[in-house]
């Protein structure tokens, strides 16, 4: 929805799933609808070729109705595309169709518009059309009577089971009046959310034009802002690859709001894949707001945060709230916009306790009315997850996407867009099911002995060229699982069998789009259990997609070298931008060093090279009283040094796996500013404490990264080392180094981090001084100084003793 000179825009389908719908949530009927909408399109086509010479497919619609409402005027534009518009009577091939239902109608309209829906259900089961299906073709027909002066009309919903291709009609005729008179009651409806949005609108627009930078520009900051601005405007991609210090949130997000203002952005979505960095852009928002600008900024929180049950479990008989909130919600959600200012957590909270609803689904409904969304990344790439009232129309929309440390991105999307199943899924489940459904018990039992099948001919990792079998298989135990949730209410097994439902959901949906950007492969866990995975290699199709839906996308981060790499991803295009922002920390307050007489190659792995890099920490670390991190490329490592050290380090601190929120604050507590004694965390690489954390000023002088970082040696890895050797030669660079670096980038990041901080990164590893590695170096990281034990002890020397002056003077 957009407004523009008191105009709003609204898609039909938008519209009336936004007023008509009502009901429970229920997590006990897995659904297949999204589903069935990505595979839909597919049997639209198939199925409009096979009418006759009256039907005409895909006919655009749309009208402008002049409303006035609590003193405001505007014109409200109602948009769509109707699947087909039929003249008179027609035929359809009866090789297709076999034709369940029919409703007679002695005198047929003249005009008939065609509503298709695919869906998975068995049809037998639907005895009337859905309601907000039904709605959608009576808006159709409505727009349609008004434009060509037809004073009877006709609507068919065509449903169409997608895995047999059977189809059921219901066929309905109106009169106009009877039409208009629905509609103005739909529009009249809508009209108090539309006169909500403009006044916001409007008031927000004047603030975002009275809005000022809020702090004066640092070197470079204004340039990047307006390289952002002009990105927006031209509806292109940028890069950025920006420094720690150089202000990237705020540069994104306030020329992003000036567009906002003007017009030029409907949305903002604040794209993240930690905590941290949303906290970042919640802080951001506040410095805004405080600057006088007036926001609707939601923060999507985790269902499991912010549910009222123990563990959340959203059907009608575990929780209250699930019952009738269809009915109930949008009451709550309009409260909650006209009575206060600002959107938070702890109001969603109150407002969906007021109404009686849930609070998870209560917050993606506010979204709808946000001017901005912090949010996963998930929310806008993922195909299960992705917020589909915003990104499910055919046209795009001005949506502007800001990613935050866009270098996750790249193994979060290869992740997104892959699918696994374990074969002893299918037993457990078919041990859960046997007494209740024969049916799913033996399509079960198919899938099991494809599995077995795939088993016998992988004795440690196989790629497989066909699995089409299998996914037949697939499609009819997703069909029988459907009914068997409609048929049956068990409690034991029920999360194992949802989970396996998801699955193979998420399997099919990869299984539909995979093409030469994926590989099928079976291998064992690191339990033993056989798998199947459909691998995502390349993921740059896919957010590609996604990102088409909006107008913009700005990706930044501290790390995102080499920028090409990222670029060729996360959907960049030649024509798109990338911009390298200068650093705002002057080269003298930090030292980096590179000592390369060390090797963390497997093969040279010693006690006697671990004491050499136990020597370098000791050295480093003792030539000043402060706070230390020391990065690992693993837990064995990291235990490995930290056993032989023994008494030779005082004040070690060690990461563990799996460290709880409050493990981790206990952890960081102890990295205090001016300490009197030293403290040295030892640390992993990619872990917890390599990115996301601000121990600013003193709180941490110095880091040692001990290796490059480099993933381990695996047969996936391999597998990525092939498909991208033979894609572009690369296949080192992006199955490897480029992975490896990144890390140690992130960890090396941790000791600058603001303008008045001085710090000494030491890098250990023979290979850091090879031209290979040294190319990933980013600029302010020149000169670095290559050091043995003697010099290095010589060079931090110096440099503390140049700080100590600084500081006295």
């Amino acid at each position: 929805m957009q407004e523009n000179n008191k105009i709003i825009k609204i898609s039909v389908r938008n519209l009336v799933e936004f007023i008509m719908r009502s009901g429970d949530l229920d997590n006990t009927k897995a659904r297949r609808e999204a589903d069935a909408m990505q595979a839909g399109s597919k049997i639209h086509r198939k199925l409009q070729k096979q009418m006759g010479p009256n039907y005409t497919a895909e006919v655009p619609l749309s009208i402008t109705i002049p409303v006035v409402r609590e003193d405001v005027a505007f014109d409200l534009t109602i948009e769509g595309r109707a699947d087909g518009i039929i003249k008179n009577e027609m035929e359809m091939k009866d090789e297709f169709a076999v034709l369940i239902y029919e409703v007679e109608d002695k005198d047929p309209p003249e005009i008939v518009v065609d509503e298709i829906k695919g869906v998975y259900m068995d049809l037998s089961h639907l005895n009337a059309p859905i309601g907000v299906h039904r709605a959608q073709a009576m808006c159709y027909a409505y727009i349609y009577a008004v434009k060509y002066n037809h004073q009877r009309v006709g609507i068919r919903m065509t449903y169409v089971n997608l895995e047999i291709e059977n189809i059921r009609y219901f066929e309905e005729t109106f009169t106009f009046p009877e039409l208009e008179d629905w509609f103005h009651n739909l529009v009249e409806e809508y009209g108090k959310w539309a006169v909500w949005q403009i006044k916001w609108i409007s008031s927000r627009n004047e603030a975002i034009k009275a809005l000022e930078f809020p702090f004066p520009y640092r070197d470079g900051q204004k340039e990047l802002a307006a390289g952002v601005y002009k990105t927006i405007l031209r509806k292109k991609k940028l890069f950025i690859e920006a420094p720690t210090g150089v202000g990237k949130t705020i540069s994104t997000v306030f020329p992003t709001i000036k567009a906002m203002g003007e017009g030029i952005a409907e949305k903002v979505f604040y794209l993240t894949a930690k905590t941290i960095t949303r906290t970042v852009a919640e802080d951001t928002f506040q410095i805004l707001e405080q600057k006088g600008l007036p926001l609707k900024v939601v923060t999507i929180t985790a269902k499991e945060k912010i549910c009222i049950l123990d563990k959340p479990d959203c059907n009608p008989i575990a929780c209250e709230r699930a019952k009738g909130y269809y009915d109930r919600v949008n009451d709550a959600v309009y409260d909650l916009l006209t009575a206060e200012n600002k959107i938070s957590r702890d109001l969603i909270s109150e407002y969906a306790s007021k109404h009686c609803v849930c609070p998870f689904e209560m917050g993606l409904d506010v979204t709808l009315w946000a001017d901005a969304i912090i949010c996963d990344y998930n929310y806008a790439f993922d195909p299960n997850v992705y917020l589909r009232r915003f990104f499910t129309n055919d046209k795009p929309n001005d949506y502007i996407f800001l990613v935050d440390e866009a270098h996750n991105l790249v193994d979060r999307a290869r992740e997104m867009y892959s699918g696994v199943l374990y074969k002893d899924s299918f037993l457990e489940v078919k041990r859960l099911v046997k007494d209740y459904s024969s049916k799913v018990t033996k399509c079960l039992d198919h899938c099991n002995n494809d599995l077995l099948k795939l088993k016998r001919d992988c004795d440690e990792f196989e790629v497989v060229d066909n699995i089409s079998d299998f996914a037949l298989h697939l499609l009819q135990l997703l069909t029988e699982l459907d009914e068997f949730f409609q048929e049956n209410h068990i409690l034991e097994g029920k999360e194992e069998i949802l989970t396996l439902y998801m699955d193979i959901r998420h399997f099919m949906n990869m299984y539909e789009i995979h093409d030469d950007k994926y590989t099928i492969y079976t291998d064992y866990d690191e339990a033993g259990q056989f798998r199947i995975k459909l691998q995502c290699m390349d993921p740059s199709k896919n957010l590609l997609y996604y990102m088409d839906k909006g107008r913009s996308a700005v990706l930044f981060s501290a790390t995102l070298l080499p920028i090409q790499y990222y670029m060729d991803q996360l959907g960049g295009t030649k024509e798109d931008y990338a911009v390298y922002a200068p650093s705002t920390f002057l080269p003298e307050n930090r030292i980096i060093m590179v000592g390369s007489d060390v090797s963390t190659k497997y093969s040279r792995r010693s006690e006697k090279e671990y004491q050499k890099i136990l020597d370098y920490i000791i050295e480093f670390t003792g030539a000043r009283t402060g706070n230390y991190m020391v990065f690992f490329p693993s837990y064995q490592m990291m235990s490995q040094v930290a056993l032989q050290a023994g008494e030779q380090l005082q004040g070690l601190v060690m990461q563990s796996s799996n460290m709880t929120e409050e493990e981790k604050e206990l952890f960081l507590e102890e990295f205090v500013e001016d300490p009197v004694e030293s403290r040295i965390g030892f640390c992993v690489m990619g872990g917890i404490f390599s990115e996301g954390i601000d121990l600013k000023k003193n709180r941490l002088i110095g880091a040692v990264i001990v290796g490059t970082g480099l993933p381990m040696v695996c047969n996936e890895r391999e597998l990525f080392r092939g498909y991208y050797d033979q894609k572009n030669g690369l296949g080192f660079d992006y199955s490897y180094l480029y992975q490896g670096m990144n890390k140690v980038l992130q960890s090396a990041g941790r000791v600058i981090r603001t303008r008045d901080d001085r710090g000494a990164i030491l890098l250990l590893d023979e290979r850091f001084s090879q031209k290979q590695y040294m190319n990933l170096f980013p600029r302010e990281w020149y000169p670095n100084i290559p050091v043995n034990l003697s010099t290095m002890k010589k060079e931090l020397g110096a440099f503390w003793k140049k700080v100590d002056q600084e500081e006295f003077c």
